[in-house]
């Protein structure tokens, strides 16, 4: 199969998908290096404290540029697509697996039946204006339709479309 075709896993990041040049002009790109390199520097090294604050000026230039909240701590998977990152919203204790893909206006908090915040597995793709609320699991490889307002847990390989979401899981394949 043709690596360009290949699902990308659940598991392993794919860092690749967030490669960006120093000066290209790619908004979410610049704002995931940002979050990445302040992550990867020590707080209690002093020679990474002026590299910590660059980091955190590069964070806030690039979020106000995107339109989006997704805070420096945030428990990000790598290899996140954000094409459109205008009005993201990412809780700071939420989880977001490997290889995920976020739409715009899509917002992953607090709120819902279930206490606590979302834990979004490996390889989801988040359409546009998507809801998750509360502590709910999204499985890996699930898929959250535009506008859903997901408020239950949604099994690995599931769609879940609507308001609130209806889970459809995917029809098992008997040969």
């Amino acid at each position: 199969m043709h690596a360009a075709l290949a699902c990308p896993s659940a598991t392993t990041p794919d860092f690749s998908r967030e490669a960006c040049g120093i000066a290209e002009w790619a908004p979410s790109r610049q704002l995931l290096r940002a979050i990445r390199d302040y992550q990867a520097l020590d707080p209690a090294r002093i020679d990474h404290r002026a590299r910590r604050m660059l980091a955190v000026a590069r964070h806030r230039f690039w979020s106000a540029v995107c339109g989006c909240d997704i805070p420096l701590n945030a428990n990000l998977g790598g290899g996140l697509l954000l094409p459109h990152p205008n009005g993201v919203v990412v809780h700071p204790d939420a989880t977001i697996g490997p290889n995920c893909l976020l739409f715009q206006q899509v917002t992953i908090g607090v709120g819902g039946k279930s206490p606590g915040v979302p834990r979004i597995g490996g390889h989801v793709d988040i359409g546009a204006g998507a809801k998750i609320l509360g502590g709910v699991v999204i499985g890996d490889h699930a898929k959250i339709g535009a506008n859903a307002v997901v408020v239950c847990d949604v099994p690995a390989s599931a769609t879940a479309v609507g308001v609130p979401a209806v889970v459809r899981t995917a029809p098992s394949s008997v040969e």
